[in-house]
């Protein structure tokens, strides 16, 4: 994602979901896969963990540079993870605490959920922003669903999902923190690994849910 709006319509749907299969086939490489299994492998021939989590996230570092690549543009959330992954790879080396490596990394998710609570007070909360890239500004259906921002109840539910999207990152990133400091660095490891995706998985549904259920009551008092 970024934060501008996208100038290129969405790809029809073969092209949509090819997109989706390599988008998540990528995650399970370089975001999941990838560095778990390179910390095991340089864990078990006798590395250090800070050296094994700092190699181990070239893995990410490399899914987002590619990502950057084949997208043609400069992803603003992109960048604060690979800034992120630089400071926590600074620490580590600096330091030589695997916990510092780790907490790092919840930085950019807390940096994000604050961007969340502090586009409220802007023109746009973030998340309409980002719902707007994925429709396409430009489209006919992007601008139409631009213009509906001067009615009052289509813009309550945004500033409510971009209020609960805040909210639950700063909570992920406090979360990762205390398992960090509680648990080994492999089952850390584990877990900032999985918990963005089950923690955005969880706001995708329930925004879906949202948006059903308004639907359906809008259609009731309709009648």
């Amino acid at each position: 994602m970024d934060f501008s709006a996208s100038r290129a319509a969405p790809p029809p749907g073969p092209a949509r979901n090819r997109n989706r299969l390599q988008s998540l086939a990528m995650i399970a490489v370089f975001d999941i896969g990838g560095p778990l299994v390179a910390y095991s492998l340089l864990r078990s021939s006798g590395r250090s963990p800070v050296t094994a989590l700092v190699l181990s996230g070239t893995f990410p570092a490399l899914g987002l540079v590619l990502g950057i690549v084949r997208g043609r543009r400069v992803d603003a959330i992109g960048i604060l993870i690979l800034a992120g992954l630089a400071a926590g790879t600074v620490l580590g080396l600096t330091t030589r605490d695997a916990r510092l490596v780790l907490i790092e990394g919840s930085v950019p998710t807390a940096i994000f959920g604050v961007a969340c609570l502090g586009s409220l007070r802007t023109a746009r909360p973030l998340i309409f922003r980002f719902v707007l890239q994925v429709i396409g500004a430009d489209t006919a259906k992007g601008r139409d669903f631009d213009a509906r921002w001067h009615d009052p109840r289509f813009r309550r539910p945004f500033d409510l999902f971009t209020t609960v999207w805040g909210a639950a990152y700063l909570a992920e990133a406090a979360a990762r923190v205390i398992i960090v400091e509680t648990t080994t660095t492999a089952t850390a490891l584990a877990v900032s690994k999985l918990m963005p995706y089950a923690v955005a998985a969880a706001l995708v549904a329930w925004m879906n849910a949202y948006g059903r259920r308004a639907k359906r009551t809008r259609e009731r008092l309709a009648k």
